[in-house]
């Protein structure tokens, strides 16, 4: 079993939560309120912007240029292809673009941005992996169940897609190299990274799902 194989296992009751939860449900079933998914987006293209941020810095700080590649270009395609798909529904739903960070999106953002700069390259990879793992795995799901004719089938083709695919892949590959040479305390370190975000992702679909916004 390789090291993200473990990462995975360790968190299947959360993914397994978020296959369960409403917002997921009534996506692939094409139920989901239109207003729940415009605020989901707004959300999302405030979070891509920042997950670039992340990518980039665990590029500047990858020892091998073949690494410092491969952290640029998820970067490059967190803004230049799934940003695509949100200026499509943008435009689709009339959406205006949010400057304000609701609290899943605030928290998540911010844990993976200190993450990616102050804890090691191993840690910052593990921190950012669910992000590619937990949407492909729940794309996939969405897409052998959903209608074709689903108000939402341009998302969900974009992370069942193959492009979407290989840059987990290529991910995942990355991970297991860097669990390789870390210590026993690094790793645990990684498994909490990976935790802590795949526990977010529930957070930011599930505040999504209630509009959840500041109290105060």
């Amino acid at each position: 079993m390789t090291f993200t194989d473990q990462l995975w296992q360790d968190i299947s009751p959360i993914y397994q939560s978020v296959l369960e939860h409403g917002f997921v449900t009534e996506l692939m079933d094409g139920s989901l309120p239109s207003p729940t998914f415009q605020y989901y987006i707004q959300q999302d293209a405030l979070y891509l912007t920042d997950f670039s941020r992340a990518l980039s810095q665990l590029a500047a700080r990858a020892t091998t240029p073949d690494d410092m590649l491969a952290f640029t270009l998820f970067a490059q395609n967190a803004i230049l292809v799934e940003r695509a798909l949100h200026e499509t529904y943008f435009s689709l739903y009339d959406i205006r673009p949010q400057t304000a960070k609701m609290p899943a999106c605030f928290a998540y953002t911010n844990y993976l941005l200190a993450t990616t700069s102050l804890q090691s390259l191993a840690v910052g990879a593990a921190a950012v992996l669910p992000c590619f793992w937990i949407y492909r795995q729940v794309g996939k799901h969405i897409y052998e169940r959903a209608i074709q004719e689903n108000p939402y089938r341009s998302w969900i083709d974009t992370y069942a897609g193959d492009a979407f695919d290989q840059s987990v892949n290529q991910m995942l590959v990355l991970t297991d190299k860097y669990a390789e040479t870390a210590g026993p305390m690094e790793l645990e370190q990684m498994r909490e990274a990976f935790r802590v975000s795949s526990r977010l992702e529930w957070y930011f679909w599930n505040d999504a799902y209630t509009q959840h916004r500041w109290l105060v």
